[in-house]
C-alpha cells in the first residue's frame, strides 16, 4: 500500500500514459537504430509525453476523486521509473552492441561515461524529477481545485 491506495490502482490510473511513454520510447529507440537521423527522431518525445501526464495528473486526481497532493508523488515516480529504466534500458543496449542510439548520442549525454550516464538518470532523472514533477503537478492541483470548487468531484471515465 502506497498511500492508502495498492501499486496496481495508480498503474491502472496512468496506464494510457504509461503505454504510451513506453510505445513512444521504443518507437525513438528503433527509429534511431533503423538509420533515421536524431534530429527527426527528437521530434518523438517522451520528455513532453510526461510533462502532459504531470499536469493531467494534476487535474484529474482531484476531478476524479483519486486522492490528493500525497497520491501525486507515486503516479509521478512511477512514470519516471518506466521513462528512465526504458532510457537506462537503451544506454545499455548502445554499451553492449557499441551502436549508439538516439539515448546514447553524444547530444543527448552519450559524451559522459555510460556510467556517469545511468547514474544520471537514477539520481536526476527518477529522483530529482519526480520531486519536480510532484511540486509542478501538485501547483496544477492546487489550481484545480480553486477553480473547480471544493467538493464536487467528477466520477472517473474509461
Amino acid at each position: 500500500m502506497i498511500f492508502g491506495k495498492p501499486l496496481s490502482e495508480y498503474v491502472r490510473f496512468q496506464r494510457v500514459f504509461l503505454i504510451l511513454i513506453v510505445v513512444v520510447g521504443l518507437a525513438r529507440l528503433f527509429l534511431s537504430l533503423s538509420g533515421m537521423p536524431n534530429a527527426t527522431v527528437k521530434f518523438l518525445s517522451i520528455t513532453v509525453l510526461g510533462i502532459v501526464g504531470i499536469f493531467y495528473y494534476g487535474i484529474r486526481v482531484h476531478t476524479t476523486g483519486f486522492g490528493s497532493y500525497k497520491q501525486l508523488l507515486p503516479l509521478i515516480v512511477i512514470q519516471n521509473v518506466v521513462t528512465h529504466t526504458l532510457i537506462i534500458a537503451a544506454i545499455v543496449l548502445a554499451r553492449l552492441t557499441h551502436q549508439v542510439n538516439i539515448y546514447s548520442a553524444p547530444e543527448y549525454g552519450g559524451n559522459a561515461s555510460a556510467r556517469y550516464h545511468i547514474l544520471g538518470h537514477l539520481l536526476i532523472g527518477m529522483v530529482a524529477f519526480s520531486l519536480v514533477g510532484w511540486l509542478v503537478a501538485s501547483i496544477v492541483m492546487w489550481v484545480t481545485k480553486r477553480v473547480s470548487g471544493k467538493g464536487r468531484v467528477q466520477p472517473a471515465t474509461v
